[in-house]
């Protein structure tokens, strides 16, 4: 039977290539995204399902799920590419600050409400995470930045990406799913919160940034290798294993307590 992957935030960057290259190989791909358009062209390409939400709003994303499980006849992965960061403060319709609702409760919301599907087939799911969780400064009461610096956005966004590693890693413990987090790499996209010093900053570094087709290489090898020879939960530096990280990533308290709050966040 054909193998069946989800891929969010699919529509543009990192996530299309990662579509375009799995359909490629072999899989099917619901391709999900919030511009209608492009994830329709991705699907297009791709031979898959295009799939419409917006993460912004968690009823979208539930409203995704239920779609997912309606439409597919398997989920033998769950790549949990979308995401992004804010140059200032902002809120979801949700009530929670944009950039942690972006890389961290939507993705939580969908992987939540597709377990039953990611259970029974024993399915991997990938998270899209970033070396910026390294700086992370995070604060378990004050994960919505109410009371903090908003830091012109990378702050909360190493926050969040430090938050997508100790989300996986609870939901290993509590599943025994697969769960790899991973940096692409700095890629060349479209991302990054706009404002005039981040635009100038990614101007000025673009030399050391990498195409989306070699930021995805890393997800598309975690999704299509059957044996990854490393222990579940390992995080990734591009292809390399066992990448630097947070000194929290590695406190198994510390991740249940995260898993616990995001959970009683998105019900």
């Amino acid at each position: 039977m054909q193998r069946v992957v989800v891929v969010t935030g699919a529509s543009s960057g990192i996530g299309r290539e990662v579509a375009v290259e799995l359909a490629r190989r072999g899989w099917r791909v619901a391709v999900a995204g919030r511009n209608p358009e492009r994830t329709r062209t991705v699907a297009d390409i791709t031979g898959g399902d295009a799939f419409l939400a917006d993460f912004d709003s968690l009823e979208q994303v539930r409203a995704l799920a239920q779609q997912l499980l309606d439409g597919l006849p398997r989920i033998d992965a769950l790549v949990n590419n979308a995401g992004g960061i804010l140059g200032t403060r902002q809120e979801s319709v949700d009530g929670f600050e944009l950039t942690l609702q972006r890389n961290v409760l939507g993705s939580a919301v969908l992987t939540e409400a597709l377990l039953p599907a990611l259970t029974e087939h024993r399915a991997r799911v990938i998270h899209t995470s970033s070396v910026m969780n390294r700086i992370a400064r995070l604060r378990l009461d004050d994960l919505d930045y109410r009371s903090r610096r908003y830091a012109g956005g990378w702050q909360p966004y190493a926050d969040a990406k430090l938050g997508v590693i100790l989300y996986a890693r609870s939901l290993i413990e509590r599943t025994g799913l697969e769960n790899f987090p991973v940096h692409p790499g700095y890629v060349h996209t479209s991302f990054g919160p706009h404002t005039r010093l981040a635009r100038t900053t990614l101007a000025l570094t673009r030399r050391l940034q990498i195409s989306a087709q070699a930021g995805a290489a890393p997800l598309v090898h975690l999704v299509d290798t059957p044996e990854l020879g490393v222990d579940n939960g390992t995080y990734f530096d591009g292809l390399i294993p066992q990448g630097k990280t947070h000194s929290l990533a590695h406190d198994a308290a510390t991740a249940r307590r995260y898993g616990q709050e995001v959970l009683s966040r998105v019900g």
